[in-house]
């Protein structure tokens, strides 16, 4: 079980600091999307919004790899999972 745990926490470390990263760094291009998802971007994205995001991405992703207050890394790593969920849900559901 403890080699589970160090697998699925080293991904999940190595996922939100790339996307992270790639939110200051833009090193995977991604088309913008359209209609109501467009638009929710663009509001976030003009309101610097996403850089909070991101940094909090970064931040919780550095300290799931480096396994130091994972506790504190997986708090605030939830409401951005969340909102991940919620986003693909309701406004890009294809």
């Amino acid at each position: 079980m403890k080699i589970a745990a160090l697998i699925s926490r080293i991904l999940l470390g190595l996922l939100f600091t790339v996307f992270g990263l790639n939110g200051f760094l833009h090193f995977i291009p991604m088309k913008a999307p359209t209609g109501l998802a467009g638009q929710y971007m663009g509001a976030l994205f003009v309101s610097h919004y996403l850089v909070v995001v991101f940094l909090v991405q970064l931040i919780g992703g550095v300290l799931l790899l480096v396994n130091r207050f994972v506790p504190l890394a997986l708090l605030l790593l939830g409401p951005v999972l969340v909102n991940i969920l919620l986003f693909h849900t309701f406004m890009a559901p294809t």
